[in-house]
């Protein structure tokens, strides 16, 4: 075919997926649903002015239409690729993992049961093999995620919900190929009767295999993404050529599902993007990414409906039967997922509860489209298939795509208008009210300041003043009539509107490099499960979430652990720096957290309301605050160079916000600006490095700052460095309980501890220690230790501690005094010396005695 003109029809394709979007707001269809009616008309069109005898004059553009190079190669190797690299790539990952039990069981379960159920309706109507039935239940059972999750995004559902179906549509279309590549290979084997367990026994190695590898390419390809930070086209070509190279590799190398492979290279960069990319590259990724998957996903509804028309043409009165019963079919295996296994998971907690009408919504909603007809084209295309088995499956699968573009598609909106899910509840209708009257009433007094300066004639000025009281008068008196709204659930509204402006500024924190993307992902994350458990569990609900997100958690408790076992600190250091950042941002958000109480949400729900908020903020930077003291107590001097360097940021962005002000204004040239913005973005790479935490210089300061060790020198102080080991307490940590064996000596190196002896509380504060009696006396702990806030120690074990004593004269003359203090009976020399410390020991151990 001439290349002109298939640029041609490419540009005329193009155009037609330009109008797909508008046309589907006018006429209020998805936008599946247009493109595939625009393509069948394309088509159509073209096969009927090639076969008519009215004109000739559209021939040659007919015969090009009809004559385009179609192939499921095209759908499969050049289109699917990049809807499932940007599908997945745009997901929130981080949300996602939260839900992943409910995502992967109604994705896996999903299929099989779809499969099984279609295949086992098909075999007493159809003269198909079983491998034939269950190739076609695979190919049906893929979902358009884009249809699917765009219900929820055109109702005011949960975001939870939301969130599980559109992870359970991408995963469903992974699983399905996967299945349906085995079944397909099995097939074309031509085997008699290939078993099907032996055929799904190849399901771990094409599933495992993809995902392996496309986590590996993944990784390589971040890694040389990483490098060219400084050149965000180089960056979006390597993201570009991944999904192909991982596709091509896995599905012809090693003959395994190269979309498994393609998804999890997406996820795999969405996950480590953000803490590797700068900002704006990773801003600059997604969006071209969205446009390439607009293009592709337009593309591949459009060609798909091309071939329509042809692919009926076979069709027989039987095979419309087929249909009929695959689409009963596939509907009752949807519905045992909805109502048979979505409650199980609710009743089990791992996924949350979906109404009836959201369950119907689903069900209505699972629109096939132009994934089943690529997989339909590819076994049509098949020369090793059987012709009555690729004509039956393409018919069946075509015809089932258009039932559900064309029926379910074409009355989505209605069924979601007529389950109710397109209209807000009561409570936000009255909140919407109050908003508006608050609004307008803001809107009046900026226009009246405005126009004040500007030279308009006073009688057309008061013309529309009274056209806008008017307005706002009724606005006011319709927020008058919606006061009905209780206090608990004003402050519930409160909060969620608080959790989305804390989403906001977080947002803008990002883009303007105040805080790295690590904590920007984390800190997003939960004010997202913020409005979630806020909407559905009030006030507790929100003090629960935040203390959760305010924990350690179990990475850096893992990372403590195996660095005071192991000394790795590497894990550690990048734990604690997160941690410190996100303490710091926290309370910075705080602060314009409450400013925006008192700017708007004391105008729509009043001073009440105003004021239980300001105390929630309040008790949030009260716990924000012990949890950042409590760093600064472990790691002294860290969260200062932490603030340090956010003021350094704050500086930098409004250092250039001010040149591109002056280069609007005219005061600087491109060629300075240009200039200032390479001197900015080279401090910008200096503040993007962390502080260094030196976990082992930390502690010789702090060892340093016993008075007990000020004789010690440098090389001493390192080696006690390393055989001291860091032990964190929170207030009311046990550290040590009575009757328990002594195996260390305890040193309080920031905080302070009480000890609780026969009744008595002792308290012990920085440069004091504990516990050296009862190792040196060989006896059970007489004292329970806790702690009074948050505290840092050091331990030293028993042999080690004897051994220093030998080292230390002031230790083994602050133990003789520790032994005066509690009564003990004591009178020795301060050890000169190794010999005069174990003397000192030996009498110790012997002679010590209460005071009669």
């Amino acid at each position: 075919m001439d290349l002109i003109v298939v640029i041609a029809i490419l540009s005329g394709l193009f155009l037609a997926i330009a109008l797909a979007e508008p046309l589907s707001t006018r006429l209020r269809l998805p936008v599946p649903v247009i493109l595939v009616a625009l393509g069948m008309a394309i088509g159509g069109g073209a096969a009927w002015f090639w076969r008519t005898e009215m004109t000739d004059a559209l021939n040659p553009v007919a015969l090009a239409i009809l004559s385009l190079p179609i192939s499921s190669e095209v759908f499969i190797y050049v289109l699917l690729p990049i809807l499932l690299f940007q599908v997945s790539l745009t997901l929130n990952l981080r949300r996602l993992m939260d839900d992943w039990v409910p995502v992967l069981s109604l994705a896996v379960i999903a299929v099989f049961v779809a499969t099984v159920v279609i295949a086992a309706a098909l075999m007493p109507f159809a003269s198909l093999p079983l491998m034939a039935c269950l190739l076609l239940g695979s190919i049906v059972s893929t979902t358009d995620p884009s249809a699917v999750v765009s219900i929820f995004r055109a109702t005011p559902a949960p975001q939870r919900l939301a969130r599980i179906v559109e992870g359970e549509s991408l995963l469903n279309d992974a699983a399905a190929i996967a299945l349906f590549s085995v079944f397909l290979s099995a097939l074309a084997m031509r085997e008699t009767a290939p078993e099907p367990v032996a055929v799904l026994a190849q399901l771990p190695w094409v599933i495992g295999a993809g995902a392996v590898v496309g986590w590996f390419l993944a990784r390589a390809a971040m890694w040389a993404m990483a490098a060219m930070n400084a050149w965000p086209l180089a960056q979006l070509s390597v993201s570009f050529a991944l999904p192909f190279a991982t596709f091509l590799i896995v599905d012809r190398m090693l003959e395994a599902s190269g979309v498994v492979a393609a998804v999890v290279a997406g996820m795999t960069v969405n996950f480590l993007a953000p803490g590797r990319l700068s900002p704006p590259a990773l801003a600059f990724l997604r969006e071209a990414w969205n446009l390439l998957a607009y293009w592709a996903g337009g593309m591949i509804f459009v060609l798909a409906a091309l071939l329509v028309p042809s692919a009926l043409e076979q069709a027989r009165a039987e095979d419309f039967l087929l249909v009929a019963v695959v689409v009963v079919a596939a509907f009752a295996a949807r519905a045992v997922i909805l109502w048979g296994l979505l409650p199980l998971l609710s009743l089990a907690r791992v996924s949350p509860k979906v109404e009836g009408p959201y369950r119907i919504a689903i069900l209505w909603g699972g629109l096939r489209g132009a994934v089943t007809l690529a997989l339909a084209l590819a076994v049509t295309e098949n020369p090793s298939i059987p012709f009555e088995i690729k004509r039956q499956v393409g018919i069946v699968a075509t015809g089932f795509a258009l039932f559900t573009l064309l029926v379910q598609g074409t009355t989505l909106r209605l069924m979601i208008s007529w389950l109710g899910l397109d209209r807000l509840s009561p409570l936000d209708r009255a909140l919407s009210e109050q908003v508006v009257a608050v609004a307008l009433q803001d809107v009046r007094e900026t226009v009246a300041e405005t126009v004040r300066g500007f030279d308009l004639t006073p009688a057309i000025i008061r013309e529309e003043a009274v056209r806008f009281g008017e307005r706002l008068n009724q606005a006011v008196d319709a927020a008058d009539e919606a006061k009905d709204i209780l206090d608990k659930d004003r402050v519930t509204l409160g909060m969620v509107a608080l959790a989305g402006h804390e989403r906001d500024l977080l947002l803008d924190a990002f883009r303007d490099g105040f805080i790295s993307a690590r904590t920007a992902e984390r800190m997003l994350a939960d004010a997202d499960r913020l409005i979630e458990v806020t909407r559905t569990a009030g006030r507790a609900g929100y003090r629960a979430q935040v203390r959760r997100s305010l924990r350690r958690g179990r990475w850096l408790d893992l990372a403590d652990w195996a660095h005071s076992r192991f000394r790795w600190r590497a894990g550690l250091q990048s734990l604690i720096a997160d941690r410190f950042e996100f303490l710091v941002a926290h309370q910075q958000m705080m602060r314009f957290l409450r400013s925006f109480v008192d700017k708007r949400i004391l105008r729509i729900h009043g001073r009440r309301v105003a004021a239980l908020l300001q105390d929630l903020l309040g008790w949030r930077m009260e716990e924000a605050g012990r949890e950042l003291e409590g760093l600064r107590i472990q790691f002294p001097g860290y969260a200062e160079e932490v603030e340090r360097q956010l003021i350094r940021r704050i500086a930098l962005r409004r250092e250039e916000v001010e040149y591109e002000q002056y280069v609007q204004d005219g005061l600087i040239g491109p060629e300075l600006h240009l200039a200032l913005q390479q001197r900015l973005a080279k401090a910008r790479a200096t503040l993007s490095v962390r502080p260094k935490l030196d976990l082992r210089g930390q502690r010789i300061d702090i060892i340093r700052g016993f008075g007990l060790f000020s004789a010690l020198d440098e090389g001493s102080l390192r080696q006690l460095a390393r055989r001291m080991k860091p032990v964190y307490a929170s207030p009311g940590d046990v550290l040590v309980k009575k009757e328990d064996l002594p195996d260390r000596v305890w040193f309080v190196a920031r905080g302070a501890v009480e000890a609780e002896v026969a009744g008595n509380r002792v308290l012990l504060g920085q440069g004091e220690m504990f516990g050296h009696l009862s190792v040196l006396q060989k006896r059970p702990r007489r004292a329970t230790v806790r702690a009074l806030s948050h505290t840092m120690l050091l331990t030293l074990q028993e042999a080690e501690f004897v051994t220093l004593m030998a080292q230390v004269p002031a230790l083994a003359e602050a133990v003789r005094a520790s032994a005066e203090k509690r009564g003990l009976e004591v009178a020795l020399p301060a050890p000169s010396g190794p010999q005069a410390a174990r003397h000192l020991i030996a009498r110790l151990r012997a002679g010590l005695r209460p005071a009669e």
